[in-house]
């Protein structure tokens, strides 16, 4: 292990029971192994525990806790579980510090050194150098985490400069075809037509679109906003999914004067499979953005015929 590395790295408690060091009671356990790097980040993004001015549990990222261990030891285990087949996939979250970016290099090439696992890193880059870093140290994919599907709730929720990170996502992606991810937050304000014009954007790019639902956190500014509609995520998540698989284009959809999403233009699977987490291959997130026994916004698992159906009918719209 590289003697610069983090002495210990956050774990997501789901991730951590997997591992054998935690032990928590879990309906669904998670399929990639998530971790996260840096601590209270500079940024200072509206809905994120981890933001500059958040009061928010330090240990917190969405709904979930991530305590501290032992790096070597999560190392370790994490090579141990991927070869046996219990993890499919590693994602690492990196927050903006000053020493977050060079540590994300040195845990990466550690977790590559052990096992084969295959690799996601969600980062917010200064240039694409640093993403050709992070390809270059192992990493299978690059999140990039926009969250705002428009300008105007950029502005609103995030800060900075929209037309850079526009820039910059759509170089990478162009530089690494098929390794960029792009992550969308429904429910900071946008308008449905916005959304599924900014996930068509990504698709056109060869991004691989991975779909939030917005989750008030106690300690953010905007812990008082409500989630989005139950109706507004699924069909979200429905043209999502026509969209990724070239089965429908935002042109062949119909939307109304407020930008509601009124007809999909093609028909859903009988399978329920657009309501499953999006993202990277094997990312289930599971209760990310909700509570066990609650609403389902992404469901970690495959849904039942029942499921499919309540599914398909909150959408409040016609297929076809």
């Amino acid at each position: 292990m590289d003697p610069r590395a983090p002495a210990t790295i956050n774990v997501s408690i789901g991730t951590a029971a997997v591992l054998g060091l935690a032990r928590v009671p879990m309906a669904v356990a998670p399929t990639t192994a998530y971790l996260m790097l840096g601590g209270r980040c500079q940024m200072n993004c509206a809905f994120c525990a981890q933001a500059r001015d958040s009061r928010a549990n330090a240990l917190s990222l969405s709904r979930v806790i991530w305590p501290e261990y032992p790096l070597n030891s999560v190392v370790e285990r994490l090579a141990k579980a991927a070869a046996d087949g219990v993890f499919r996939r590693a994602c690492l979250q990196v927050t903006v510090t000053a020493a977050a970016f060079a540590q994300a290099l040195i845990v990466i090439r550690a977790v590559k050194a052990a096992s084969a696992v295959p690799f996601d890193v969600a980062f917010l880059p200064y240039g694409i150098d640093q993403v050709r870093q992070i390809v270059e140290a192992g990493a299978d994919h690059v999140g990039f985490g926009l969250d705002a599907a428009c300008e105007r709730v950029f502005d609103q929720v995030k800060g900075g400069k929209w037309a850079h990170s526009l820039a910059l996502i759509e170089q990478a992606a162009e530089t690494f075809p098929g390794q960029v991810g792009l992550h969308l937050i429904v429910g900071l304000g946008e308008t449905e037509q916005e959304m599924v014009d900014r996930i068509q954007w990504a698709h056109d790019r060869g991004m691989i679109i991975g779909l939030f639902a917005f989750t008030p956190l106690r300690g953010t500014h905007l812990a008082d906003r409500p989630p989005p509609p139950l109706a507004v995520y699924r069909r979200m998540q429905a043209a999502r999914w026509l969209i990724a698989h070239g089965l429908a284009r935002v042109e062949g959809m119909a939307f109304g004067p407020q930008g509601c999403l009124l007809d999909l233009g093609a028909p859903l699977p009988t399978s329920g499979e657009p309501f499953q987490t999006s993202g990277c291959p094997d990312c289930n997130r599971p209760f990310y953005n909700e509570q066990p026994g609650g609403i389902l916004y992404n469901y970690p698992r495959r849904l039942t015929a029942e499921e499919t159906t309540q599914a398909v009918q909150a959408m409040e719209l016609r297929e076809g």
